[in-house]
């Protein structure tokens, strides 16, 4: 593993730390908040005094819903109105909460998805153009 103290808090080393399959926070070295998408500054207690911190990984479905018209970059990954899926908050064991695309769940039924399902981290790679970049989802745990 990379020395999570050389990295800089920002949305280039969360990605690095996604495509090696981690998961990792921004926490407040003097109040303890933790922040997810990673922050320089603390937004509790307004400290510059941060760490990374990798997460359980653990959460729950804090918010959902079912995309039917997706983005561009979806429709190339074979999703749309054919094929919906689901996106969704999730509230991490350690506090913080993120949107993350959600797996395992069936969009065409969104009557049988629950708030408060319990979910576990996964890593998805979709093709970016010629490269592949790994990006972040949650599944049923």
């Amino acid at each position: 593993m990379t020395d999570p103290l050389v990295k800089p808090f920002s949305a280039a080393a969360f990605n690095q730390y996604l495509a090696a399959h981690q998961l990792m926070a921004a926490r407040c070295t003097d109040c303890g908040m933790w922040s997810l998408p990673p922050r320089a500054i603390c937004p509790g207690c307004r400290s510059d005094h941060m760490e990374w911190v990798e997460t359980s990984g653990k959460g729950k479905l804090a918010a959902f819903t079912v995309i039917y018209i997706a983005p561009t970059f979806m429709i190339e990954q074979g999703y749309g109105r054919d094929k919906p899926y689901v996106s969704g908050i999730v509230e991490l064991d350690e506090g913080p909460r993120i949107s993350a695309h959600i797996l395992g769940m069936d969009p065409t039924h969104p009557e049988e998805i629950t708030i408060g399902t319990p979910l576990v981290v996964d890593f998805v790679e979709y093709k970016v153009g010629e490269k592949s970049q790994t990006y972040l989802a949650f599944r049923l745990r």
